[in-house]
C-alpha cells in the first residue's frame, strides 16, 4: 500500500494491530488471549517481563536451535541466564558510545558519501537499497566481515528475502525447496564472507567480534551462526529505520526544518522519537520459567506461558511518553536533548536482550540523512511500498524512489 497524503507527524506504517488502545487510553496493559498467549501493551509491564530472570527468549526461530547438539554454542540471541549475561559483558566494548564515535563514525561517513555519489551519478535511486548498502558496510565493520569477496550485499539480501529470518518447514515440496535454497545461502555466506574473515583473524587478531569468537574457541559453524544473527540485527532492521525516518522527513516540512536546524544531539533525539512511533521490530516474545508477578502482584502469569510484547502499542503508552503519543513531536525530542530523561520506550527492547547496537543504528541513520537532505534538488519521487513480516510485526519499505532534480 502507499500513503499518498500522510497526516503530519502520524505513523506512516499502518500496522494490523494499530487499533489496539494503549494503557491510559482504555487499553488493558496485560491480558490473556483465547489462544492462551499473554499480551502486554504497557511500557512498565513490558519492562517487568523483559527484565525478569524468570523469562527466556521465545520466537525468532528459537525452536530450531533447541534441536542442535548440546555441545554446539548457540548464538547470543538464543541464550539466556548467566551464560548470556557473561557473553554480553565480554562484547560490550564493541558497542560503547566512545567506540561508536571513534571507530564506526568514519566508516559511516565514507559509506554514506559513496551512496550519495551513486545517487548523484544516476540522478535517482531506490532509497531502501542505498540504506541497505550503508547498513551492511557498518555492520560488517563491527562483526569483522572485512575480507569478503565482491557481492556481500547480494548474498545477504538472498539470505534475508524481504526481511524474513524464519526457517522454512519440511511439510511441503515448496518448503523443502526453500530449505535447500537457504542452505545454499548459508554456504555462500560462509565461503564468501565468514571463512576469509576467520582465516585472517586466526593469523592476526583484530578488535572485532569475529576475533573475540576465535579467542573463545568457537567453531567455524558457530561463528557463522553468530555472524548471521548480528547481520539480521544490524543490517535488516537498520535498513528499515533509515527508510522510515527519511519518509517522515520527506513528508513533514516542519519536522524536516527542525531536523536541519538541530545540532547532532537534537537530531539523534528526533530520530529516536521517530523510532518510538515506528519501531522496526514491533513484537517481542518471551516464555516464563516460573510464575511471574506484574505490577503490584494483581496480575500473575503462570510458568510455561508464552508472553507477547506489543512494542508498537506500548510505545504509545501516555503514562511513559506523555501527551500526543500517536504523533512525532519535536518538542518531546527537544526535552530529551536538553537533558530530560528519555521516555522508557521499547524500540530497542529491554532487559538482557536489549539491542546492543542501538547507538550505532541511530548514529549511522543521522550521518546518512544529514548528507542526503543537504543535496540540492532532492525530492521523493514515489512513496515506499509497505508490507509486514508477521513473526516480528516488522514493516518492510521497498521501491522508495528518490531523485535529484535541477
Amino acid at each position: 500500500m502507499r500513503d499518498e497524503e500522510p497526516v503530519t507527524g502520524a505513523r506512516r506504517t499502518a500496522r494490523p494491530a494499530d487499533g489496539t488502545d494503549p494503557p491510559g487510553a482504555g487499553g488493558c496493559p496485560v491480558r490473556r488471549g483465547e489462544d492462551g498467549v499473554w499480551r502486554v501493551t504497557g511500557v512498565a509491564e513490558a519492562r517487568a517481563v523483559l527484565r525478569s530472570h524468570d523469562t527466556v527468549q521465545a520466537g525468532l526461530g528459537i525452536e530450531s536451535t533447541e534441536k542442535l547438539p548440546s555441545f554446539y554454542r548457540r548464538p547470543v540471541l538464543y541464550r539466556d541466564g548467566p551464560e548470556h549475561r557473561e557473553d554480553r559483558r565480554l562484547t560490550a566494548r564493541f558497542f560503547t558510545p566512545r567506540r561508536v564515535d571513534r571507530h564506526y563514525r568514519p566508516v559511516m561517513e565514507r559509506v554514506a558519501e559513496a551512496q550519495l555519489t551513486r545517487l548523484r551519478a544516476a540522478g535517482e535511486a531506490d532509497l531502501s537499497r542505498l540504506a541497505f548498502r550503508l547498513a551492511v558496510a557498518v555492520a560488517a565493520e563491527v562483526i569483522g566481515l572485512t575480507e569478503s569477496r565482491p557481492g556481500i550485499q547480494e548474498r545477504l539480501e538472498a539470505f534475508f528475502p524481504d526481511g524474513k529470518f524464519d526457517r522454512p518447514g519440511f511439510t511441503s515440496l515448496r518448503g523443502l525447496r526453500a530449505l535447500a535454497r537457504q542452505n545454499r545461502n548459508w554456504l555462500r555466506i560462509y565461503t564468501g564472507d565468514v571463512r576469509p574473515a576467520v582465516r585472517a583473524r586466526r593469523a592476526r587478531r583484530r578488535d572485532d567480534l569475529i576475533s573475540h569468537l576465535v579467542d573463545e574457541g568457537c567453531s567455524a559453524g558457530e561463528i557463522l551462526g553468530e555472524c548471521i544473527t548480528f547481520a539480521a540485527a544490524g543490517m535488516v532492521t537498520t535498513r528499515e529505520f533509515v527508510s522510515v525516518a527519511a519518509w517522515h522527513l520527506f513528508t513533514d516540512e516542519e519536522l524536516l526544518a527542525a531536523y536541519r536546524a538541530a545540532g547532532e544531539p537534537e537530531r539523534l533525539a528526533l530520530l529516536r522519537e521517530i523510532l518510538r512511533l515506528e519501531p522496526v521490530v514491533a513484537t517481542l516474545r518471551r516464555r516464563t520459567t516460573a510464575e511471574l508477578e506484574i505490577g503490584d502482584g494483581a496480575t500473575r502469569i503462570p510458568a510455561g506461558a508464552l508472553v507477547e510484547i506489543d512494542v508498537g502499542t506500548a510505545n504509545l503508552d501516555p503514562r511513559a511518553v506523555g501527551p500526543a503519543p500517536r504523533t512525532v513531536r519535536p518538542a518531546r525530542a527537544g526535552e530529551v536533548a536538553r537533558g530530560a530523561d528519555a521516555p522508557p520506550v521499547l524500540s530497542f527492547g529491554d532487559g538482557p536482550h536489549r539491542c546492543p547496537g542501538a547507538d550505532i543504528a541511530v548514529l549511522e541513520t543521522d550521518v546518512f540523512l544529514t548528507r542526503l537532505f543537504a543535496e540540492p534538488g532532492l525530492r521523493m519521487r514515489t512513496a515506499p511500498r509497505v508490507s509486514f513480516q508477521r513473526a516480528l510485526g516488522s514493516y518492510e519499505l521497498r521501491e522508495f524512489h528518490v531523485e535529484i532534480t535541477g
